[in-house]
């Protein structure tokens, strides 16, 4: 073989064996990336997810205090209902009494 053949031959040999050594480096780079993203996407959809949770428990904190705040009036409402009753029932033991005196004042005067 005449010397440039030979230097000829040893260039495409070097040629192609960089070659290969360049496709598998992009081989194992190229993997990294894909994960790294999908990790990426994973993390992302977690936080939407707690996220969202975080959306629902608030909403149900609220709904709670609505329902507390509702109990508290209808409370409130019946303290004052039975106080009312206390009220009237007061009353109408005083009406009694007296109607119960006037009806003996009545008796007695009937007899006199």
């Amino acid at each position: 073989m005449s010397r440039p053949m030979l230097l000829a031959f040893l260039l495409l040999i070097l040629v192609i064996t960089s070659q290969f050594e360049w496709r598998q480096q992009l081989v194992d780079i190229d993997p990294a990336p894909s994960i790294t993203q999908r990790q990426q996407q994973m993390s992302k959809r977690e936080e939407a997810v707690k996220e969202k949770i975080i959306l629902l428990q608030e909403k149900n904190i609220r709904r709670l205090n609505d329902l507390v705040q509702s109990l508290q009036q209808q409370l409130l409402q019946c303290k004052t209902a039975k106080t009312n009753n206390k009220t009237t029932n007061a009353t109408i033991n005083h009406l009694a009494e007296q109607v119960i005196e006037l009806e003996q004042q009545q008796i007695l005067e009937g007899l006199d």
